[in-house]
């Protein structure tokens, strides 16, 4: 894994493409003040990684044992803490480059937590299509039966129904970086992302599309058999 953004979802707006004159929707993300805490290695931790502190806070408003932890690194209290780790055989950058970890038109994916819905029935939850909806029939938005008859005699596990909806961690993936702006310390990233307005988020390079945007594929050459 390379070394990824720590940040906070501002909100979404749009961009205009200058060539194609194409509205993009973005999603604007604050990455400024991140910290690098620590600088782990094989030799010392049994890992290669970097801990990334970012977003400010008081200090009474943090425990001992963290306030103690931020102070030995030289930092001050961070409401949130992650770790970016690199294979065994590469050695971890010794600070953070912060905006300059990424590049416009370079894909990345999007760590964050969705929004919390509460308690909801099992056609919101789930999208059941429901019952009927005649008149008199009053099982409208009902999950209806969940039994298995006499044999098992019992709800089999992972039955769907009604249940608290949304905070969960999620992933969005493959989305492109249109713009980094060092000046307002923000990233713009195509498309929505997981999470509230304030909410915190995780950038890292996309796993499933390659992270230089200027890299060419080998094209592979092959002969004919005796040739």
């Amino acid at each position: 894994m390379s070394l990824g953004l720590l940040g906070k979802k501002l909100g979404m707006t749009r961009l205009f493409d200058e060539k194609s004159q194409a509205m993009i929707p973005v999603t604007v993300i604050e990455v400024s003040g991140n910290t690098c805490l620590q600088v782990k290695t094989v030799e010392k931790d049994g890992y290669s990684a970097v801990q990334v502190g970012y977003d400010d806070k008081k200090e009474f408003r943090a425990d001992k044992p963290s306030l103690g932890h931020f102070k030995k690194h030289g930092s001050g209290a961070k409401y949130l803490v992650k770790e970016f780790r690199f294979p065994a055989d590469q050695a971890a950058p010794e600070t953070h480059t912060g905006l300059d970890t990424f590049v416009v038109d370079q894909w990345v994916d999007v760590i964050g937590t969705t929004k919390g819905r509460g308690f909801q029935g099992a056609v919101k939850r789930h999208g059941f299509g429901g019952l009927k909806m005649t008149h008199g029939s009053m099982m409208h938005r009902r999950t209806g039966a969940i039994g298995c008859r006499s044999t098992p005699g019992r709800v089999w596990k992972n039955q769907k129904m009604p249940g608290h909806m949304g905070d969960v961690p999620r992933t969005t993936q493959n989305l492109k970086v249109v713009a980094v702006r060092p000046e307002d310390g923000v990233i713009l990233i195509s498309g929505a992302v997981p999470g509230a307005k304030g909410s915190y988020l995780t950038i890292r390079a996309a796993k499933k599309k390659i992270a230089n945007p200027i890299y060419t594929p080998r094209v592979e050459t092959t002969t004919k058999k005796g040739k």
